[in-house]
């Protein structure tokens, strides 16, 4: 089988967010025993206390929103959020937004702070792991669209249509056309089953089960890929901090700070 490029250039976004202070738990033991086979079995309860709920319930909506901004320019996959060179401005300017919507909320607030910090490494197209990766996630996913496929379940092919889809943006155009082949297929095959109905006879679409087969053979073995040669990676590491200001660049990675 011929190998082929499956992975484009982007980065790796790694991103966390919290919400501390303005609420406490209380733990009380309620009973412990030991069952006659020797099993330990305990019994409590928590009481959980917020100081002031209004501002609980804003801080968990800033920090809602500013993880659905970072993650409107990225693509989810199994590994964290993925996000296409070309679209490396948009990322940039969404981390930013994030930042600003977590610095209005603390400003305001007296008891809870919200924090957000986004890390972001470099992929590079001939990074071995990262091919490995990806192909592993897309394999996975193309599997789960022959199961639905074969047991007719149409909330399954669809699920791992629309995940496919998205992760099919980090994909090299080759490997791009292939996967939507899949997708294709299996959403037809789909939309014939919804038309069929519950109780009409239904036939597995084998042509679709095929096509699903056969482009998932272009992303499982990676034992017959060529050799690599080692990748040049730069890693980028993006701190959300407002009280900072941005470090000078050193080779040979670059450190970006917001």
């Amino acid at each position: 089988m011929t190998q082929f490029e499956t992975l484009r250039p982007g980065f790796l976004v790694s991103l966390k967010t919290s919400v501390r202070g303005n609420v406490q738990y209380a733990k009380r033991d309620l009973a412990k025993e030991t069952t006659v086979d020797g099993k330990a079995v305990a019994e409590w309860e928590t009481k959980r206390t917020i100081a002031d709920p209004q501002e609980f319930k804003a801080a968990g909506e800033a920090r809602s929103k500013a993880r659905g901004v970072i993650n409107s320019v990225c693509v989810q996959s199994a590994f964290g959020l993925l996000c296409p060179e070309k679209a490396q401005e948009e990322l940039e300017r969404a981390i930013k937004e994030a930042h600003a919507i977590v610095d209005a909320f603390n400003r305001k607030a007296t008891l809870t702070r919200v924090g957000v910090f986004a890390m972001v490494g470099k992929i590079a197209s001939d990074d071995v792991e990262a091919v490995k990766a990806i192909n592993s996630e897309v394999s996975d996913l193309l599997g789960q669209m022959q199961e639905g496929l074969k047991n007719l379940d149409v909330k399954t092919i669809r699920e791992a249509a629309n995940k496919a889809k998205s992760i099919g943006q980090m994909l090299s155009p080759e490997a791009a056309v292939r996967i939507q082949m899949a997708i294709e297929a299996a959403r037809t095959a789909a939309r014939q089953m919804v038309k069929a109905g519950e109780t009409a006879a239904m036939e597995v679409d084998l042509r679709a089960i095929r096509t699903v087969t056969d482009m998932r053979v272009a992303f499982l073995d990676l034992d017959e890929a060529k050799e690599i040669a080692s990748p040049m990676v730069e890693s980028r590491a993006l701190d959300l901090s407002p009280s900072h200001e941005a470090e000078p660049a050193k080779a040979p990675q670059r450190v970006l700070e917001f």
